[in-house]
C-alpha cells in the first residue's frame, strides 16, 4: 500500500516575508555578534519529522513537518566561576527577530540569580567542525515506502494490525563566543506493531517494536510473524494470582527500566543522599550489583545507536549545565563487570565533589551476558512467566529506586519449556538496582526499542534476563 505524498504534510522553509529562512549556522553568527553579554552561546536545531499510522489493517494518516528552534544564551560574570545567565527560546525563522531573541536573553540574565552551576566556557578543542556550512539532514515520508509495501502483506492477513513508524532527523549547530563551534545531525526512528485477535474475553493483544537510524534493514515480516506466535500462544489461557515467579524480561522490558535507572543517576543527589546510587558518608560507586559480569553503559560512537558527540542543552539541571556546551560526549560505564563504576557529574558538580566529569548518554547497551536467545532461556525454563513489555512506569522510593508499573500486551506461561498460555495481566513492583543483583541469568544482547519510554529514548541494546521471584504485586485488569 503506497504511501500518499500528499497528506498531511506541514513546512517552514520561507520567511514570513517571502524569502529563504537563513542558514542555521548564519543565525549563530549572527546572534553571537550582535550580543552584549560577557559571553554568549547559541543553539539552533533543524527539524525534520515524518510518521505514518495504522489501524484496523488500514494505514490512516501519514505526514511530515519542517521546524526550526533556536536559543540565544547570555551568560554575564561576576567573577571566574559566578556568573548569571538568561536563556530565551525562539521558533521564529525570520532574520528581523534574532536581535530582539538576543536582547531579550540578556534581560533575563542580568536580573537572573547567580548560576550555582557557573564554570568558564569552554574553548574550542580544534578547529569548527568541517560541514558547519552544511545544510541540514532532511527526512520525509518517502522514507517508509518500504515498510508500508511489507505492511501492505500484512493487511491481507485475519489478524487486526495497529502501529505507528516515525523517523526525525534532527541538526544541531552550536557556537559560542569562546570559539566553540559544532554540528550534528541525528537521525532516530522507531516502528510498533500491534496485532489483535477474537474479541470480547476472547480478545487477545501482541506487541513488537524495533529502532532504527534510517528503515534499511527494518524486518516487517519477521516482526509479523513474532506477533503471530504471540497471538497462537493466547488460544489457551490461564489465570494466576499475584506472587513472586520466575520471570523471563526480554530485551524491550529490561531497556525501560535500566533507562529509568540511568536518569537517576545523578551525582549530586547521591553524594546528599537523595537518591538511590547514595551510601553514608558518600556513593554507591565500587558497590557490587553482581557476578555476572554486566556491564551498562552510554556510547556516542556504538555502531547503529550513534548519538551527538558533544553536549548542547539551553538549561542547566542536576544532570547537564549550559556553562558544558561543547564538552565532548565519550563512552561511560554506568555499572563495570557488575560493579557500579560511574554517575552523571557536571564539571562544576564533578569540581566540587571531586569526582570525573560525566554527562548522561543518549543510548544505552547492556552487555556481559551469554550467547543465549530469549528462545533457548524458555527452553530452560521449568515454570516461569514470560513478559513483552512494561508501562506506566513510575517512582514510588527514590532511597531504593522502587518502581510499579504493568504488564501489557502478553503475559505468557512457561511450562517444561515451552510457552504454554496467555497470563493475566499484573502490577509489578520492583527495584532495577535489586533487579540486577538478583538476575541468574542474561542472554544475549540485541538492538531493541523499549516501550515505556520510547518517545523520549529510542537507542537501546540490551539481553532478556532471567529473575527468579519477579514480584508481581496484583493482579490487573488491563489488556
Amino acid at each position: 500500500m503506497p504511501v500518499d505524498p500528499g497528506a498531511r504534510h506541514q513546512h517552514s522553509q520561507h520567511q514570513d516575508g517571502g524569502g529563504p529562512v537563513i542558514p542555521a549556522g548564519e543565525v549563530v553568527e549572527r546572534a553571537l555578534k550582535l550580543s552584549r553579554a560577557d559571553e554568549a552561546i547559541v543553539l539552533v536545531t533543524d527539524k525534520y519529522d515524518a510518521s505514518l499510522r495504522w489501524a484496523g489493517n488500514s494505514m490512516t494518516t501519514n505526514g511530515s513537518a519542517v521546524s526550526r528552534e533556536w536559543t540565544a544564551i547570555s551568560v554575564f560574570r561576576d567573577g571566574p566561576n559566578s556568573a548569571r545567565v538568561g536563556s530565551i527560546r525562539s521558533t521564529s525563522v525570520d532574520a528581523a527577530d534574532i536581535e530582539a531573541v538576543v536582547r531579550a536573553s540578556e534581560a533575563a540574565g542580568r536580573t537572573a540569580e547567580p548560576a550555582k552551576d557557573a564554570m568558564p566556557l569552554l574553548d574550542p578543542d580544534g578547529a569548527p567542525d568541517a560541514d558547519w556550512a552544511a545544510e541540514p539532514g532532511r527526512t520525509g515520508i518517502e522514507v517508509f515506502a518500504g515498510l508500508a509495501g511489507d505492511l501492505a502483506q500484512g493487511f491481507d492477513g485475519a489478524d487486526r494490525l495497529y502501529g505507528f513508524a516515525h523517523h526525525q532527523v534532527h541538526t544541531t549547530w552550536l557556537g559560542t563566543s569562546t570559539g566553540v563551534r559544532r554540528r550534528f545531525a541525528q537521525p532516530t526512528g522507531s516502528v510498533e506493531i500491534n496485532g489483535k485477535r477474537g474479541a470480547g474475553s476472547d480478545l487477545a493483544s501482541a506487541w513488537v517494536g524495533v529502532n532504527t537510524p534510517d528503515f534499511t534493514g527494518v524486518d516487517v515480516p519477521a516482526m509479523l510473524a513474532e506477533l503471530s506466535r504471540r497471538l497462537d500462544w493466547s488460544k489457551s489461557r490461564v489465570d494466576l494470582p499475584a506472587g513472586r515467579y520466575e520471570t523471563l524480561l526480554p530485551p524491550s522490558a529490561v531497556a525501560d527500566l535500566m533507562i529509568y535507572m540511568m536518569w537517576t543517576m545523578e551525582g549530586r543527589g547521591a553524594q546528599e543522599g537523595h537518591n538511590a546510587f547514595a551510601k553514608a558518608g558518600g556513593t554507591r560507586i565500587g558497590e557490587r550489583l553482581t557476578d555476572i559480569p554486566l556491564t551498562l553503559y552510554s556510547d556516542p560512537t556504538a555502531p547503529g545507536l550513534e548519538y551527538r558527540p558533544f553536549v548542547a542543552v539551553d538549561a542547566s539541571s542536576e544532570s547537564l549545565s549550559v556553562f558544558d556546551n561543547g564538552l565532548a560526549t565519550r563512552r561511560v560505564d554506568w555499572v563495570r563487570d557488575g560493579v557500579i563504576d560511574a554517575l552523571v557529574y557536571p564539571r562544576a558538580t564533578a569540581a566540587e565533589f571531586g569526582a570525573s566529569t560525566a554527562v548522561p548518554g543518549e543510548n544505552l547497551l547492556l552487555t556481559g551476558g551469554s550467547a543465549a536467545t530469549l528462545d533457548e532461556m524458555i527452553a530452560r525454563t521449568e515454570r516461569g512467566l514470560l513478559l513483552t513489555t512494561l508501562w506506566y512506569i513510575r517512582e514510588v522510593d527514590p532511597a531504593t529506586l522502587l518502581l510499579t508499573g504493568l504488564t501489557r500486551d502478553g503475559v505468557y506461561l512457561v511450562e517444561n519449556g515451552a510457552v504454554t498460555a496467555a497470563v493475566n495481566n499484573f502490577r509489578f513492583n520492583e527495584s532495577p538496582i535489586d533487579l540486577l543483583r538478583r538476575t541468574t541469568e542474561a542472554g544475549a544482547t540485541e538492538p531493541t526499542l523499549p516501550r515505556e519510554w520510547k518517545d523520549w529514548f529510542t537507542r537501546t541494546a540490551m539481553p532478556p534476563l532471567r529473575i527468579p521471584d519477579f514480584h508481581m504485586s496484583s493482579v490487573s485488569q488491563a489488556t
